[in-house]
């Protein structure tokens, strides 16, 4: 069933579990978050990255509200990353109700300035909109932050933040990147204890690919509600792909697809398990 990204994190908060959001890119993807989610009787959230929406437009955004409408656990549908206003209010027209308005590369008032416009735009047709403050290192889809450019996000700048903009969700950063991490993961969880107390409104952690799983469960002990999920599944898609088309020479292609789907299904249910959103439903 679809719903809105909004009455999934009230129920997360309430029941003290994170929900996974995770990237599609296709049929495929899309199918692997529903299957994974049905069989875990947990809610999830299909996620389109901005480079994903510019690639597969409306006819994407359709793809993913019909099978959120048509799946037996609570889905919602979300626009990753953007930070083109253009392409919110396209989002916005194709269907989509909850969206990341990323200004974290901005100067601080010009990202309080930039969320505060999208989130009147999306707060006016009803929806959610998730920001970030702070910058994450990593890539993502072809984007690429140095690490030397990363910024932790600040508590007491994040209050005054989310009470410039009033933004639905947050974003921070406390270590965490996009893409794989180099080394092992140092999160800073005094800051995001800090964090947890400053802010009224729940906190999304991006970069959760990699991540072991004593620092995903101390996360969500303080208070993060979404975690995003890509490269896991990207890697488990093509890693199928390339193991089938290596051992035949004319694989059947549904056969094909369904091997790609089983892999990251598998991903998408170990994470759900993981976040403690498996059985809630």
């Amino acid at each position: 069933m679809l719903v809105s990204t909004r009455q999934l994190l009230q129920a997360a908060q309430q029941g003290n579990y994170a929900l996974g959001a995770f990237n599609v890119y296709n049929l495929e993807g899309v199918r692997a978050v529903v299957l994974a989610a049905e069989t875990e009787r947990s809610p999830a959230l299909l996620q389109l990255h901005p480079s994903a929406f510019a690639y597969g437009g409306p006819p994407l955004v359709a793809l993913c509200l019909a099978a959120a409408k048509h799946a037996s656990v609570p889905i919602s549908v979300h626009l990753d990353h953007s930070a083109s206003p253009d392409a919110i209010q396209a989002s916005m027209a194709a269907g989509l109700t909850s969206i990341m308005a990323d200004g974290s590369h901005l100067a601080y008032h010009d990202n309080v300035t930039f969320t505060r416009q999208m989130a009147k735009l999306v707060h006016a047709s009803g929806g959610f909109i998730e920001a970030e403050l702070g910058l994450l290192s990593g890539t993502e889809d072809g984007l690429t932050v140095p690490e030397y450019e990363a910024k932790l996000t600040d508590p007491q700048q994040a209050a005054s933040f989310a009470a410039e903009t009033g933004i639905d969700a947050l974003a921070v950063c406390i270590g965490n990147v996009h893409g794989h991490y180099h080394g092992a993961p140092q999160l800073d969880f005094d800051r995001l204890a800090l964090l947890q107390r400053a802010i009224p409104v729940p906190l999304v952690l991006h970069g959760a690919s990699g991540l072991p799983a004593p620092l995903v469960r101390r996360a969500i002990a303080l208070g993060v509600r979404k975690l995003n999920v890509n490269t896991e599944l990207r890697e488990a898609y093509l890693g199928a792909l390339k193991s089938s088309l290596g051992s035949s020479q004319s694989p059947d292609l549904l056969a094909l697809l369904q091997t790609a789907v089983a892999a990251m299904q598998a991903v998408v249910a170990e994470k759900l398990q993981l976040f403690g959103s498996a059985g809630r439903i």
